[in-house]
This record gives C-alpha cells, structure tokens and sequence, in this order.
C-alpha cells in the first residue's frame, strides 16, 4: 500500500480571502484537510463552506493565541488573556506563562471546549484537533486537548516537528515526541511524519518537494500550509510575513500533484488513519 499524505491548511475562517483559497486548494489542487478557526471573523463563511463541500475533512484549529479575541471573557479565562481581555500574539508568551505557573489548564479547556462547542453547534464534525501556532506542543495544553479529543470522540491530533537543529528543533522535537506519547497512550491517531512547522508562511514548490524527501518511506504523513488569496486585504492586519498566494499557487500547480505521485504517496485525510503509529 502506497504511503498516506495528508495535505492541510491551516486558518479556515480567519478571513473570507482565506476560506476562499483553502476551497480553491481543495477543489483545484492537493489539500485534504482543513483546520477551522472557531474564533476567526469568517467562520460563518468558512462553516457554509465546509457544509457545501463534505468532501474537505475538517479539524479544529483551536487558538490561546492571535490577533481575534477569545470566545470567552477575560473574566472566564483570565490566564490566556491580558487586561483588555486579549490573547497574546505568540506562542512564546504562552511558553514564558507556562514555565511561571501562570497558564491555568482550567482556562484552557474553559476556552478550547467553548471552541469546539461553536463547530459542533454549526453541524460540523471534525476529525483531528491541532491549535493555532501550536500551542498543544507545550505540556499543559497538549493535555487538555488530548482530554477533550479522547472526550469528544475526535479520532485523531495533530502531532508537529521541525526539522531544525538547536536550539528551536530540538525543544519543539523533545515537546513532540512527549504529545505524541500522550496520545498514543490515549488510544488517539496521528500521523508518523509531520512537516510544515519550518515552512510556515513559505511553503514553495521547492519546500514542498524538500518536506516530501525528508519524511522519507513513512506510513502516513502531514504536509501543513497555509493558503490565500492574491491581494487579501483583510490579511494586512496580521504581520506574519506569510506569503499566502504563493502558497496557494504551490497547491494547485500540477507539477505538484505529480510530484506526490511520484514520490509514491496517495493523498487522504485525517478521515484515513486506521493506526496509531
């Protein structure tokens, strides 16, 4: 049997233009599975989306970070917000506020159960659960959404890597390999090989091709990117550098539709784990 590549993208419902470009990468090009923002300002569009089109698996994206505020209020969730009732912009913040014994794990499942809560009530079921600027790598989140995954029924977790040297490789691999403990021993799914960390924002061609090479002869893999469209100008509020269009021209060219064949792979989703690796 032909290796499993599971091609996501991340940030469904953060912006029409993006909801747009995630169905363009779907119906047009490679991507399989998308993963919905339930605190993003399109999510109303992105759940008509999804609901038109079964065929895109979708996963929850939930979020303790970014610029679009909690569903919650800082009064329910003070530990993830600032005063103005906020979340922080970085994951880092959630790192330093974890270290200092100032992340409340109740406040994280408050607002990740309030996520899913807002999915469900839009008919959708979701497959897999990841969190925005993987925030589930740090310990204390991780258990909480594999706690609410193995809950809620949800089969499976995103499980992320870099392919990076010290120091930033070797935290974030020393933090993936304690999740996907976690959710083995949960009895939950992921995938063997993961990339898409290290080329946020700049998944290319090339990239792409590099990520397919280095995750080698495995069982099943994710491929994470982030598509848009040309000019969005609802992205100009966020300064991440991403170059979204890029990316969705990546997933659509035929050229890398040929390049998985090639390189032996079958794309699927989520919806297509059958074990635990």
């Amino acid at each position: 049997m032909t290796a499993l590549l599971v091609v996501s993208a991340d940030d469904l419902g953060l912006t029409d233009g993006v909801c747009r470009a995630v169905l363009q990468a779907h119906l047009q090009g490679i991507v399989t599975s998308a993963s919905l923002l339930a605190v993003g300002r399109s999510f109303d569009l992105a759940a008509r989306m999804i609901t038109d089109h079964p065929s895109l698996d979708v996963g929850a994206h939930l979020a303790i970070v970014g610029e679009d505020p909690p569903l919650l209020t800082a009064r329910e969730v003070p530990s993830l917000v600032d005063r103005r009732g906020a979340f922080p912009l970085s994951y880092r913040t959630v790192v330093l506020r974890g270290i200092a014994g100032r992340l409340d794990p109740a406040d994280v499942r408050a607002e990740f159960g309030a996520q899913l809560a807002r999915i469900r009530s839009a008919g959708i079921k979701v497959s897999h659960l990841d969190t925005h600027q993987h925030t589930h790598l740090w310990p204390a989140v991780a258990q909480v959404l594999v706690e609410l995954a193995a809950q809620g029924g949800v089969r499976a977790v995103r499980t992320p890597g870099s392919g990076r040297l010290l120091p930033v490789g070797f935290g974030v691999n020393l933090l993936a390999n304690r999740l996907r403990s976690s959710v083995r021993a949960a009895g939950l799914l992921t995938t063997n090989g993961y990339a898409g960390l290290d080329e946020a924002g700049s998944l290319d061609q090339a990239r792409f091709g590099s990520a397919l090479v280095k995750l080698g002869d495995q069982q099943s893999v994710e491929i994470n990117s982030h598509p848009g469209l040309p000019g969005d100008p609802d992205l100009g509020r966020f300064a991440w550098g991403y170059r979204w269009a890029d990316e969705l021209a990546m997933l659509t060219a035929p050229a890398t539709r040929s390049m998985v064949a090639n390189r032996g792979y079958r794309l699927g989703s989520f919806r297509d784990l059958v074990t635990t690796p």
